[in-house]
């Protein structure tokens, strides 16, 4: 199924420091490549983005945004919809910040304030509440832990179909040999591809995403037990041990940062 086309808005005046603009996107929709004067924080607040900068393409959930920096060519898709928050930040203001396309983890205070600043965004309010909020990114961000990568996505048409269909079901058992029969290619052959284009084998990549929509999924609200059903594991203890071995915490003690998050309240 082919994606469609957003147009986006023109962009309105420089930041100061920070201009925040809420936007939903549609399933199987992007925002053609483009590039901005000035530096961009693109994070889902509910939902997952694909992301493509700097010859690479990955997926980001709402633990990890994405940061670009001024002219940095991008474009911004989502293969199920999301509701994103797009923060662009003054180049002065940006400074300190990386200098090349990076994958941030955002804590529960950094998407607070995102909540926030979306909140108040063009209110009147002459107290100094907003630049506050804008100095609080700002700062969290510096102190944001960079990501070496998130869920690498493929362009290889064959490759994205294969990847489409293990993300809405990430529980197919289905090996590099029937895949292989299914895209009318060898085995070996879509071994040695896949790797290549998106840096991991096919086995590492499944076991990624598994991981990775254990996140949504369990803060979509659904219980350990269901949401390793859902992922194909043959037992919550099972995924217990994946979760943990990968982002070196429980499923439990996830739940309870994201439960404890102001937002989430």
């Amino acid at each position: 199924m082919r994606w469609s086309t957003v147009v986006a808005p023109p962009d309105v005046a420089p930041p100061r420091p920070i201009t925040m603009r809420a936007q939903t996107i549609p399933p199987r929709h992007h925002f053609p490549e483009h590039a901005h004067d000035w530096h961009q924080l693109v994070y889902a607040v509910d939902g997952t983005l694909t992301v493509s900068v700097d010859r690479r393409t990955f997926v980001v959930s709402p633990d990890q945004a994405v940061w670009l920096p001024t002219g940095a060519p991008h474009s911004v898709g989502s293969l199920l919809g999301a509701e994103f928050r797009s923060l662009w930040i003054a180049n002065e203001a940006g400074r300190s910040l990386p200098s090349s396309p990076t994958v941030l983890a955002v804590s529960p205070l950094l998407k607070a304030l995102i909540v926030e600043a979306a909140e108040i965004d063009g209110k009147r309010l002459a107290d100094g509440y907003p630049d506050r909020i804008a100095a609080m990114i700002l700062d969290q961000l510096g102190r944001a832990p960079k990501l070496p990568t998130a869920l690498p996505w493929p362009k290889d048409r064959r490759f994205l179909a294969l990847c489409e269909a293990l993300y809405l079901d990430p529980s197919d058992e289905r090996n590099a040999e029937e895949w292989a029969r299914e895209l009318g290619m060898s085995s070996r052959t879509l071994t040695r591809r896949f790797e290549a284009e998106l840096g991991l084998p096919l086995r590492s990549w499944k076991r990624r995403l598994r991981l990775f929509r254990a996140i949504e999924l369990l803060g979509g609200g659904l219980s350990v037990t269901t949401t390793a059903m859902e992922l194909g594991y043959g037992s919550a203890s099972a995924f217990v041990f994946a979760f943990r071995s990968e982002l070196g915490c429980s499923p439990y003690a996830y739940m309870s940062q994201r439960a404890s998050s102001p937002s989430s309240r």
